[in-house]
């Protein structure tokens, strides 16, 4: 039953993100407020310079913060991005690796790996590559990623154990996990809980305690696990679902971890 209720949650995710990629739909979705792409990632911490360098149509005003701006990438790292989308912050780690290094980004919505791949090819990024798949069965090798990063999407996942077993799979020994997602401050009401439709691709059901998190990385392998909540997300949080008051119960955090 639980694998039932799994699928009928990454459809309903899927179909939410191809509406996005589609531009079908301009708001109401994950991690998403009021204003332009810019406009709102510029309230997530990317600067000015960030968000100019990449094509126009990478950016579709998704996420909860920045993990470029604490993941410390260097010249010829390896990285993966789950959940990548439309590839901004791919390309932002593409310029962080140089010539020498590789990004790859993951995503399960068909068409939003055809609009990263599009904007990689009219940015002239040729250190990156898009790839289709669940984050849960990443379709990469053992062993070959220095960093994961990811912005508000692990959340979206019915099976988070298994995302962060992959992500200690996929991890060069010494790899790090960085990550930029919502935890849940307090027990979601019910009402909030099981409307999918509207809050699970929003970001916000589907948000696990800093607990339920961390024993989830410990029960992986990894180690040095920090998380981070940042109160001051609940000044952009509470535009997500008006009048739900969301910001009641969820907060953007950092979330760290290395495979030893």
């Amino acid at each position: 039953m639980d694998h039932v209720n799994n699928d009928q949650i990454r459809q309903n995710v899927r179909s939410r993100y191809k509406q996005i990629a589609l531009q079908e739909v301009n708001s109401g979705s994950c991690c998403s407020c009021c204003g332009t792409p810019n406009e709102v990632s510029a309230k997530l911490g990317y600067s000015d310079e960030e968000l100019s360098a990449v094509p126009e149509g990478a950016n579709l005003g998704l996420g909860c913060g920045n993990p470029l701006a604490i993941a410390e990438l260097n010249p010829g790292d390896v990285v993966l991005d789950l959940g990548c989308g439309a590839g901004f912050d791919c390309f932002l780690a593409a310029r962080q690796v140089g010539e020498t290094g590789r990004v790859i980004g993951v995503d399960m919505t068909p068409e939003m790996i055809s609009k990263a791949r599009n904007n990689a090819a009219k940015g002239g990024f040729n250190n990156t590559e898009f790839r289709l798949g669940e984050i849960e069965y990443l379709p990469v090798a053992d062993g070959s990623v220095d960093v994961i990063i990811s912005n508000c999407v692990i959340n979206l996942s019915p099976d988070k154990p298994q995302v962060f077993k992959e992500a200690y799979r996929v991890l060069k020994p010494g790899g790090r996990l960085v990550i930029s997602d919502v935890v849940a401050t307090a027990e979601l009401p019910s009402e909030i809980k099981n409307n999918m439709d509207v809050l699970y691709s929003g970001c916000v059901s589907g948000a696990a305690s800093i607990g339920e998190l961390e024993s989830m990385l410990q029960q992986s392998g990894f180690t040095q696990i920090t998380i981070e909540p940042k109160d001051e997300s609940k000044e952009f949080i509470k535009d997500w679902v008006p009048g739900a008051n969301i910001a009641d119960y969820i907060v953007s955090a950092i979330i760290k971890a290395m495979k030893p």
